[in-house]
């Protein structure tokens, strides 16, 4: 058996490897526009706050469309919302580069902008990811899984810095701009799959609404093991969520200043690229409660060393950068950010498997939002934490945290340490 990854769903499936491809080299553009739109806020406003309200602006549509979105992708052909979703999305890169062209210098607009991208994201996202087990064998999920979040991570690698180097060599219109010629190869790839209707349902209701979206919240609270892959991961994101504690750590422990901050963010990156380039032995485990326990209590316990590094150099503001310390914490973050790429491969293929396919858009709505606002709830926690007691000590409590609670849990819930992914169970 392989320990590189496994390509089959890409060779057995064309419309998978379409949607595979398409998928991969959007994302590259959509890392673009990330990093391009927050140095345009900043070098219109000079004020990182109005960078951070870019947050706030994208979460809030998330949420809201993230949840709704769902219920959508369980009444219409998935792969006609998507491409919807995509070509509304599509028309906010548009907007972006027209705006960078023109030389806007109102601040409001690129909200706007992003939280209509945002929203188009959220039906997206659900509809994609619920399209997915129909164009490939059940068992071959978790690698078709594998292979959609190491190309995620490829394009949250490669992406800020290409971003960075276009914006600083021609400008931001040319960063929107080729994000917005990378975006038609997913909607090519869309256009090119079979209609995807969702499945007959008994229980469907005969219209979108509130009534679809509790129906869903209403569902997952009754299914022990899919409602657990989502505390799970909210306990990892909330208690040990480090990105908050980057910049203070680059300039107060590590030294370095910005270089230092994007080396540390990039090696979670890079830990999730060499999880998945890695993980042909890993995407035929059985059972699949018990590698996403051991990948959070390895997320929690790398956090909790990479908080254990900083505690022993202490806050001392250095003028250089502290080479050896800065190795042992990229090398574990590298690992934190490998586990995370495992655990979230096994949660999505619970989610895909042991759900019928009815629920599977509200589900991943619900996915969503669980991975956009667990993070952000984990930044306020973790950096009013840090206020109190140090950046180093917060991330060791954090980490040692989420062990202690994601132990807890699967102790009480001890279907999912039993989860058989050859009879999922929901």
């Amino acid at each position: 058996m392989s320990v590189l990854v496994d390509t089959t769903p890409l060779r057995v499936s064309p419309a998978f490897r379409r949607l595979w491809w398409g998928l991969s080299v959007s994302n590259l553009g959509t890392q673009l526009t990330v990093v391009a739109v927050g140095l345009q806020v900043y070098d219109l406003t000079g004020s990182t706050f109005s960078v951070g309200v870019l947050g706030v602006c994208a979460l809030v549509p998330l949420v809201v469309f993230g949840l709704y979105g769902g219920a959508i992708v369980d009444h219409y052909d998935r792969r006609r919302v998507a491409l919807v979703a995509s070509l509304v999305a599509w028309t906010v890169v548009l907007g972006l580069a027209v705006q960078a062209w023109l030389g806007n210098e109102h601040v409001g607009l690129l909200y706007a902008l992003v939280a209509v991208q945002s929203a188009a994201g959220a039906v997206n996202s659900p509809a994609r990811t619920a399209i997915i087990p129909r164009l490939v064998d059940p068992t071959l999920l978790p690698a078709a899984n594998a292979l959609h979040t190491t190309g995620w991570n490829v394009a949250l690698t490669v992406g800020p810095l290409l971003g960075a180097g276009l914006v600083a060599a021609f400008g931001y219109a040319a960063a929107y701009t080729l994000d917005a010629a990378l975006f038609t190869f997913a909607l090519a790839a869309l256009l090119r799959l079979p209609p995807v209707p969702p499945e007959p349902s008994s229980v469907r209701r005969a219209r979108v609404g509130l009534g679809s979206v509790v129906d869903g919240l209403r569902y997952l609270g009754t299914q022990r093991n899919v409602r657990m892959t989502f505390a799970v991961d909210l306990v990892a994101m909330i208690t040990a969520s480090p990105r908050v504690l980057f910049p203070a750590v680059a300039l107060l422990y590590l030294g370095g200043g910005e270089t230092t901050t994007g080396v540390v963010s990039a090696a979670v990156a890079v830990g999730a690229v060499l999880a998945g380039v890695f993980s042909g032995a890993l995407v035929h485990v059985r059972w699949q409660g018990r590698i996403i326990t051991v990948a959070i209590v390895v997320w929690g316990l790398a956090i909790a060393g990479f908080g254990a590094v900083l505690v022993t150099v202490d806050a001392t503001r250095p003028d250089q950068v502290l080479w050896g310390a800065l190795a042992l914490a990229v090398l574990t973050l590298v690992v934190a950010g490998a586990a995370d790429a495992i655990s979230s491969v096994f949660r999505q293929s619970i989610l895909q498997t042991a759900t019928p396919d009815d629920m599977r858009g509200r589900l991943q709505g619900v996915f969503v939002v669980v991975v956009a606002g667990g993070p952000r709830l984990g930044e306020l926690l973790l950096g009013g934490l840090a206020t109190r007691v140090g950046e180093g000590w917060t991330a060791v409590i954090g980490g040692l945290t989420c062990v202690v609670l994601v132990s807890v849990l699967v102790r009480v819930q001890r279907t999912f340490w039993h989860y058989d992914a050859h009879h999922p169970t929901p």
